[in-house]
């Protein structure tokens, strides 16, 4: 048996936890008053590795272990917005199971909240410190975390984003993601054949200004259904940040605003699902079509009980898989990454619409996650 290095990053700034070897390594938080001197550090370490190699059954006789760039192993990071949403725990899923097939390295990093920037821009510092050939990052800030992956980059590291583009996209190599605005397109055209030429009164239930998921989906929308923004078709717009209780509190607005809604366009299920229920508390719920983005198995369980009509269904998995197995490519001597690659989306509903291509949920089912 192999003694393999450990590498722990004791920083003075707050990090999330990081994975290595499928060892959860978490910084003590510095107010809690833990911190270690460079001597309690190299005792430890001596330590440790005095105890691992007569676990292995060491022979004592001095001999260093290999490290991972001696085995061949290449070391991987991956980044997600949170380590608790669904979608990103199966990317993770994804993510290990690549690593494990090609004998790779995964270092794994979350942020506290969805929209932690702090939190990911330590992360790209201590997996860049601790060796990493690429990283794999869904920026939960497109824009301020650019500078961050500009060094990372300056110092040879091969950053991919996943889901979600930088703004600019150029300022990672690559872009492994769902055409965002092809999902949005595919539910405004089967949301417009549904409604067979009666007149729409739409609400739209957006994720936040300024994030370009979620314009890329509301925009996309609009062309499928075959209109421009301001259309007067269009009666209330409202943020939900993609939440179930403020996408309830959103559609309950909107039926205050114009209570003859008849088309509800959210950007994530879980906003859908709020929509659902406020329209049920008004008894609305059977004549109000909701169609919605993600393919969750949730949401596309909804799909099936007829809560949500439609779906575009993403491969949170498949974007990790091919971002683990381009950048071990790489590493490997492979050419660089670059530009987008399309990982696919799917319209999910069990009421085909004319002229609009779909699967129906069993199909759904038995590709969705979380």
């Amino acid at each position: 048996m192999t003694f393999r290095r450990r590498e722990f990053i004791i920083t003075s700034q707050r990090m999330s936890t990081l994975t290595y070897d499928n060892v959860d390594i978490p910084r003590p938080p510095k107010d809690q008053g833990v911190f270690m001197s460079r001597s309690t550090r190299i005792v430890g370490a001596l330590a440790v590795a005095a105890m691992a190699l007569t676990a292995c059954g060491g022979s004592g006789d001095g001999a260093s272990a290999p490290s991972s760039a001696a085995t061949g192993a290449v070391k991987v990071g991956l980044i997600t917005k949170t380590e608790t949403n669904p979608f990103f725990v199966k990317m993770k899923e994804g993510a290990e199971k690549a690593a494990k097939a090609q004998g790779a390295e995964l270092m794994t990093a979350a942020g506290k909240f969805d929209g932690d920037n702090a939190g990911q821009i330590t992360a790209i510092e201590n997996m860049v410190a601790a060796g990493v050939k690429g990283i794999l990052i869904t920026p939960s800030d497109s824009k301020a975390i650019v500078p961050a992956i500009k060094k990372a980059r300056d110092a040879g590291v091969l950053v991919i984003a996943l889901d979600s583009p930088t703004e600019p996209q150029d300022a990672t190599d690559a872009l492994f993601a769902t055409d965002n605005f092809k999902a949005g397109e595919l539910i405004g055209q089967y949301a417009k054949a549904t409604m067979a030429g009666k007149p729409a009164k739409i609400a739209t239930l957006d994720l936040a200004p300024g994030v370009a998921v979620g314009q890329l989906r509301h925009d996309g929308f609009l062309k499928g259904y075959g209109i421009a923004e301001g259309d007067p078709s269009i009666v209330c717009s409202q943020d939900t940040g993609g939440d179930q209780a403020k996408g309830q509190t959103a559609m309950e607005n909107c039926l205050q605003k114009a209570p003859d809604i008849n088309v509800v366009y959210t950007i994530n299920e879980p906003a859908a699902l709020g929509a659902y229920t406020a329209l049920k508390a008004k008894g609305r719920e059977k004549d109000v079509l909701i169609v919605s983005v993600d393919g969750g198995c949730t949401g596309t369980k909804a799909v099936q009980s007829g809560q949500i009509a439609a779906t575009s269904q993403q491969y949170p998995l498949k974007m990790a898989e091919q971002g683990v197995q381009a950048t071990i490519d790489y590493a490997k001597g492979g050419s660089k990454p670059s530009g987008y690659t399309d990982t696919g989306v799917t319209l999910i509903t069990d009421k085909a619409a004319t002229g609009v291509d779909g699967k129906d949920t069993a199909f759904g089912l038995a590709n969705c996650w979380g």
